[in-house]
């Protein structure tokens, strides 16, 4: 074998053995790891799992709070899980602003870090208590289940005064929700896939007031629109009264493709969802998942894992709160 031709096998090996480094490399660089929780508790995961199973055996509508939670927490900024702290004589909680309109069940939260906290006390952190009971919650909703690393810390203090900045809100522009979401890393496909969550809970008639008050909204489907109106008859809705329209009439409970069929047949509730339908950056995206639940499936666990490693704090940064409603320094 010529100097030359074993040149070119070293390049090689050097090549490859440097591409598994940087892989790995990347892989741990936030600090989050697959069972995390191995040695200091074994049981969390199952635990987390069980009492999410009790829960919505329960309660039916925690589901859709813990997928909508793990939205709320982790796009602002980091996944630490500030969305479940309560509120101070000085600062304003993430859940209490008008963005967070809707967000409810934060006590079963508690009841599961009361679980956790019964086997291994001070281990588990709040955030990935959010995170994992959004991943058994999704299961639980017949998605598909999504493996997620775990490790996260817990934040000290609330986001609330600049949640405007990174939560994109129902009636933005297409171009500010890619933006947003770009910017967490979240390509176009998985953007489409994160808003197939519409697909299951309701949405409160004051979102949807404005679509049909004082006039409908044309490009509403006219089947629908004599149901929006059944559902929603006071042009002004009482925030506090029981007023909703489910988001998908078909499957309500269940987490599937039916969402992407309801908004190009124009069926959406939202601005947003009417935009995804017919916006030329994600109308392709939209009909590739409404024929296709798979291909949904793979984005939307894409997009969620992308989603839930936005910006840890790992090691030594943040804690591990006692409660999830309150910073340890305030006990």
């Amino acid at each position: 074998m010529g100097s030359k031709t074993l040149c070119f096998f070293f390049f090689l090996f050097f090549v490859a053995v440097s591409f598994k480094y940087a892989s790995a490399h990347d892989e741990e660089d936030n600090g989050l790891v697959m069972n995390f929780y191995k040695d200091t508790c074994p049981q969390a995961e199952d635990i987390i799992k069980e009492q999410v199973r009790l829960l919505y055996k329960r309660h039916k509508n925690t589901a859709f709070s813990w997928l909508r939670n793990i939205f709320h927490d982790c796009a602002v900024q980091s996944c630490d899980a500030s969305l479940l702290l309560d509120s101070t004589r000085r600062t304003l909680s993430e859940k209490e602003t008008d963005r967070s309109f809707g967000l409810r069940n934060f006590r079963y939260i508690e009841t599961i870090k009361e679980a956790v906290e019964r086997e291994c006390p001070g281990v588990v952190s709040c955030a990935d208590i959010l995170v994992l009971s959004a991943r058994d919650g999704i299961v639980s909703l017949g998605g598909p289940y999504i493996p997620l690393r775990t490790g996260r810390r817990d934040g000290r203090k609330s986001r609330a005064d600049i949640l405007e900045n990174y939560l994109p809100d129902h009636n933005e522009s297409m171009s500010v929700v890619l933006e947003r979401f770009a910017a967490m890393g979240i390509d176009t496909p998985g953007v489409v896939a994160l808003l197939g969550a519409h697909s299951v809970g309701r949405t409160h008639c004051v979102k949807l007031v404005h679509r049909l008050y004082p006039q409908v909204d044309p490009v509403l489907n006219p089947g629908h629109v004599e149901h929006m109106l059944y559902k929603c008859p006071d042009e002004i809705p009482d925030p506090k009264a029981v007023q909703y329209v489910r988001n998908d009439r078909g499957t309500p409970m269940i987490l599937d493709n039916n969402y992407y069929r309801n908004i190009l047949d124009n069926k959406g509730l939202l601005i947003v969802d009417h935009q995804l339908a017919t916006d030329k950056r994600t109308k392709p995206y939209v009909k590739k998942m409404a024929k296709k639940q798979d291909y949904f499936f793979k984005e939307f666990s894409r997009a969620i894992t992308i989603l839930s490693e936005n910006n840890p704090l790992t090691g030594t940064k943040g804690e591990i709160r006692k409660q999830c409603n309150v910073a340890n320094k305030l006990h």
